[in-house]
């Protein structure tokens, strides 16, 4: 039972990092006003950064 802890907490632990991550890009990007592009219904999406 161990290792699933271990797998989950590894787990938890990487989706906070992702998370930060992108959070700390979106940032960057309403700084300096350069448009975040996301994958939406199987297509590219151009978000303006006064959107974001």
């Amino acid at each position: 039972m161990k290792k699933h802890n271990e797998r989950d907490s590894f787990s938890q632990k990487a989706m906070q990092a992702m998370k930060a991550a992108v959070r700390g890009v979106i940032k960057e990007h309403k700084k300096t006003g350069r448009p975040i592009y996301i994958w939406e219904n199987g297509k590219v999406k151009k978000l303006s950064a006064s959107k974001l």
